[in-house]
């Protein structure tokens, strides 16, 4: 038996024991690797092994970084970045939505003495030994891909997407509603399109999945946000409280829209919760939890009852339309292929009963703040939802 296999016996595999007793196996573990530097090479072997087989199991990059980060710390973030990056070089072409994943990965290696970095590095083996099978949102590594991947974003993505950082940027309430209800406009031209040239052209697709991060603090406010974006774009989002995701089925152009709004949404909250606060501050009350929970539980709730609104209210005027009679069942074979992709993917989800707000004072500048956000403006395209 080699070394790394002994190591990994011990500090991945040994059952049971106390605490004590697991922290000195891996003890036993770290100093066996660091005493022999031809391991090295083997043990790193074992890492890209253990990441190819999370991705059978249907993580993906980002998944697999937010439970290290958040279970672990930066040098094992920098580890598990280092071997995931080793490992996807083997493969001739990688999913589409990987490329924005794999640019993001932290470029910074983590070096030690030998002990510590075999200690950090049979730590993070060991997550990575454990991690559950998920439910896949798109193609394991190594799948022949239908179609060539994008050279880059629809030029309509590109102008949503600087709209939308100009809003969180700037320091005028004003200026940012203007910009953030220019982007919505825009997103509803590109989102309709794709589906009338889908629906012109034969186009054969369906719904995809794609996980976005939602992370603590006060995650549950921001999983309803998510949600409440997802319901206004024809998509449906399911949140893994345990992972720190939500994953989000919908069309493709759909998808992208909900990305990027639910994003911007959430840095102006979070934004408006911290003008908030220096006001309550200046009239004399001290920061609370409290109060932030009841802030961003108000502005998802009634960005969400505002978002279900607009979208009654357009679909309306669409059904209005003469020249809308053929897009209309178009978009409700789409909802109802998302809802059931949805429902075979996560057949056994369930719904969470989410604890109320109990700071008045934040729960009115959540609300304000979402009545400043204009998200449900839109602009009345002809014979178009």
């Amino acid at each position: 038996m080699s070394t790394v296999e002994r190591a990994l016996a011990a500090a991945l595999y040994a059952g049971g024991g106390t605490e004590r007793e697991r922290d000195a196996a891996l003890d036993t573990a770290a100093s066996l690797l660091a005493g022999d530097p031809g391991a090295d090479a083997e043990l790193a072997r074992r890492g890209e092994e253990l990441v190819r087989r999370a991705w059978q199991r249907g993580w993906q990059p980002a998944d697999v970084l937010r439970l290290v980060c958040r279970d672990l710390e930066d040098r094992h973030v920098r580890l598990a970045a280092g071997l995931i990056a080793a490992e996807v070089r083997g493969y001739p072409a990688l999913p589409v939505r990987w490329a924005g994943q794999l640019a993001e990965l932290p470029g910074a290696e983590w070096r030690a003495d030998r002990f510590s970095y075999a200690t950090a590095v049979l730590e993070l083996y060991r997550l990575l030994a454990r991690l559950p099978a998920i439910e896949p949102a798109g193609p394991v590594p190594g799948t022949p891909l239908t179609a060539p991947a994008a050279p880059g974003e629809p030029r309509m993505l590109g102008r949503i997407r600087a709209l939308l950082a100009k809003a969180e940027a700037t320091g005028y309430p004003e200026e940012a509603e203007a910009l953030t209800a220019k982007a919505q406009e825009l997103m509803a031209r590109h989102s309709l399109d794709e589906a009338a040239l889908a629906a012109r052209i034969h186009r054969a697709e369906g719904p995809e999945a794609v996980r976005i991060g939602v992370e603590p603090p006060y995650e549950t406010s921001k999983a309803i946000l998510l949600d409440a974006v997802a319901r206004a774009n024809r998509c449906r989002a399911v949140w893994s409280e345990a992972f720190g995701f939500s994953t989000v089925v919908g069309f493709g152009a759909d998808l992208e829209v909900v990305e990027l709004l639910y994003t911007s949404l959430l840095v102006q909250g979070m934004a408006a919760m911290s003008r908030a606060e220096r006001e309550q501050r200046a009239g004399g009350r001290k920061r609370t939890k409290t109060f932030r929970q009841s802030f961003l539980l108000a502005y998802a709730h009634r960005l969400g009852d505002r978002l279900e609104a607009a979208a009654e209210r357009v679909t309306a005027d669409a059904a209005a339309g003469a020249e809308a009679a053929g897009l209309l069942p178009v978009l409700a074979s789409r909802e109802a292929a998302v809802s059931a992709r949805a429902d075979a993917m996560f057949p056994e989800m369930t719904a969470t009963r989410v604890r109320g707000a109990t700071d008045e004072a934040g729960w009115q500048h959540g609300r304000d703040a979402a009545d400043r956000a204009r998200t449900e403006t839109r602009r009345r395209l002809p014979g178009r939802e």
